[in-house]
């Protein structure tokens, strides 16, 4: 049996070995510190492989062990050497540096060990738990577990205070191996035999030092190996040797119940292994030892508690999911950060109040904080993290804040955690008490105000995306009010010239046929005007359209007006396809404009010809004209014109429905020369055999 689990031991003690080995050497870089440490790893390897497999084979190359033992404590007493410096100068600084004495003593010493094994290499006398009676043997291992503890001593000691936190768990895994390896060969020496159980154990205790070996590589950055031990790793590597500590104490008090339980024994055995696995399980699910060991790495494993490129990957990850709501996912951000469990988080809004917006994990909170309370204005100020236990002892620290009420009665609240933007409380998150024991310090502070900030910003953005939206549905609304204004405004126009020139033509019927014949069109495009309104969704289907009837209706709905317009048709029907409403409101536009553009002794000219697969619509004035830097800058955007009473949309949404069609509308314009737009749009068919121009 312990042949078994000294087997057992050497060989994790190989693996462990073997893996730091592949680290240092896959990521060296060529520095002397490095490669050392790499050598040592790998003879530590071998020399932990070599006595697990001459456990196996009855001890059968003990020499082989011996001499592969004095190599192992070889080269980490050569890398102690060098960490510490092979040479010496003297305090002028002028003559060169010496050979340290001692550093040639420990050769002699390890070429006189080596020596003697390779001489004694056929003697497997020197059997560990058999019958050790190899007195030099024993005195040489002694003296190299001697030489090794001095070797350590004297490295710590010589490190700067400042940098012994690089360099401490090394020093205590290199003094665990030569500290055990004194025990074990005293205790040998005392009896005349080494002890199985303390030999057999030596395994265990050499894996056990890997880690510390690991993380002081990953804090020196002299040594240049170029490796970084996570927080998972360690994790992980802890939940694993716990794991394996606990099911052998278990094991071994359920063997223990076996046979002393008498009949009972295999029964309590197995009810006591099968509740221990139980337990075992629950422990490992368990949040809140899962938490308490990160904690415990964090604190007493690293320089910082938090990896802090781990931390905020996962931060930005949190925030940046699109699974549930932002505000949901800002609490479990800062929930992550301290190991909390749930919280809740208060976002101000335009009436100056603080209301719950979303909670957690924890019961559903109503309560509001105003703007001007003692709390608000504190973080605001202050922009403070407050830890309201800390609060709770010694409110005098937080002077002249006043926690509210019923944040005080929330036992489990813990931290308030401000939102501030540009010097202003967004919001603030409010955390309950973690898992594990958290203390606030500079590190958990800093950690939490940068994530706030991001937090902040990830809020911030969902706001603006939020009132954009709306400030969209606002636009879309008057953009619909500001065409129908518009409408209404020509259709008073028409109606209002009809009625001042009503007194002086009353009596004349051709007026009052015209009269009659301009508001029931007006009444008609109201009516229309209405049906789109009550019904925005439906959309009239495209007609043929004959080009010429239809400027022709144009031309004399505005035979009213001065000047009166002139139309010149083409020799053959043009036509094109487009709703009919719209076309003619567009057309009818352009020429409204026209007119009120050229005085009553100018002129307007409407032209209908062919080009090519396209009809050209050419409206012609001899008004004003406009500027080129009105073209260019205003006269196709909203809301831009020249009239005094006008609203600037006609030509946009002119230009817009003609674009929308297939068309385009271009204008060739002089200041007090006048202007003339052509209306460019597609055929459907031409039923003239020769009228292209």
């Amino acid at each position: 049996m312990w042949t078994n689990i000294a087997t057992i031991s050497y060989s994790a003690a190989a693996v462990a070995f073997l893996f730091l080995s592949i680290l240092l050497l896959t990521n060296w870089r060529g520095r002397l510190y490095g490669m050392i440490l790499a050598i040592a790893c790998i003879m530590s390897a071998l020399w932990a492989t070599i006595t697990a497999i001459n456990t196996v084979w009855s001890y059968s190359y003990t020499s082989l062990v011996i001499i592969m033992e004095i190599l192992r404590n070889a080269s980490w007493s050569a890398f102690l050497i060098v960490l510490i410096g092979p040479f010496q100068t003297k305090s002028d600084n002028l003559s060169p540096p010496r050979f340290r004495p001692s550093i040639l003593f420990i050769a002699l010493v390890y070429l006189f060990f080596i020596g003697h094994a390779i001489y004694t290499f056929q003697d497997d006398s020197f059997a560990p738990g058999i019958s050790f009676t190899n007195l030099t043997g024993i005195m040489g291992c002694m003296m190299m577990a001697i030489i090794g503890i001095i070797l350590v001593e004297q490295f710590y000691r010589n490190t700067l205070p400042e940098k012994r936190w690089g360099i401490k768990f090394i020093s205590l895994g290199i003094g665990a191996i030569f500290i055990y390896d004194f025990y074990l060969f005293s205790d040998a020496l005392l009896f005349r035999h080494i002890n199985f159980d303390i030999w057999a154990t030596r395994g265990f205790i050499n894996a056990f030092i890997v880690p510390l070996i690991a993380i002081s590589a990953a804090r020196n950055p002299k040594w240049a190996v170029g490796i970084a031990v996570s927080r998972q790793v360690i994790f992980y590597t802890a939940a694993s040797f716990g794991t394996a500590i606990y099911l052998l104490v278990m094991a071994g008090a359920g063997y223990y119940l076996r046979f002393t339980g008498d009949k009972w024994g295999p029964i309590l055995q197995v009810s006591f292994l099968f509740g221990a696995v139980i337990l075992l399980i629950g422990i490992l699910f368990s949040g809140t030892i899962r938490s308490w060991l990160k904690v415990f790495i964090s604190k007493h494993f690293y320089s910082y508690n938090y990896d802090y490129r781990e931390e905020w990957l996962r931060f930005t990850r949190t925030l940046s999911e699109e699974k549930g709501e932002l505000k949901e996912r800002v609490i479990q951000s800062f929930a992550q950060l301290v190991e909390s469990p749930g919280g809740g988080l208060w976002l101000k809004q335009d009436t100056g109040l603080f209301i719950p917006a979303q909670q957690w994990n924890i019961p559903h909170i109503k309560e509001t904080v105003e703007q001007n309370n003692p709390l608000c204005v504190f973080m605001e100020q202050k922009d403070w993290i407050i830890d309201l236990n800390e609060y709770r002892a010694n409110p005098s620290i937080y002077a002249p804040m006043i926690i509210p009420e019923w944040l005080q009665k929330i036992s489990d609240a813990w931290f308030v955690i401000p939102l501030i933007q540009h010097g202003k409380l967004f919001g603030f998150v409010v955390l309950i008490k973690p898992r594990s024991k958290i203390k606030l310090n500079w590190e958990i502070r800093d950690l939490l105000k940068v994530a706030g900030n991001q937090a902040m910003s990830h809020l911030a953005q969902e706001e603006a995306s939020q009132a954009l939206m709306v400030a969209r549905q606002f636009e879309s609304f008057n953009r619909m009010s500001t065409f129908v204004v518009h409408d209404l405004k020509n259709l008073i126009f028409q109606l209002s010239l009809l009625l001042s020139n009503a007194e002086k033509h009353k009596n004349n019927p051709a007026f009052q046929d015209d009269m009659i014949q301009t508001v029931n069109l007006s009444i008609g495009k109201m009516k229309r005007l209405l049906e789109k309104l009550s019904n925005s969704h439906s959309l009239d289907k495209p007609d043929n359209i004959f080009l010429n009837q239809l400027l022709q209706e144009i031309v004399e709905s505005k035979s009213i007006f001065e000047p009166r317009p002139v139309f010149i048709p083409h020799p053959t029907e043009l036509i094109i396809s487009a709703e009919k409403t719209r076309i003619k409101r567009v057309i009818s536009h352009i020429v409204q404009n026209a007119i009120e553009a050229t005085p009553k002794d100018g002129t307007v000219k409407i032209c209908l010809f062919q080009k090519n697969n396209e009809a050209v619509i050419e409206i012609q004035d001899t008004g004003h004209g406009m500027s080129e830097k009105f073209v260019q800058e205003k006269l196709f955007k909203p809301f831009e014109s020249t009239k005094s009473a006008g609203m600037g949309i006609g030509v946009f949404e002119s230009k817009e429905y003609i674009q929308e069609i297939g068309g385009k509308l271009e204008v060739s314009t002089q200041e007090s020369a006048g202007t003339t737009f052509y209306i460019t749009l597609n055929l459907l068919s031409v039923t003239a055999e020769n009228g292209s121009i």
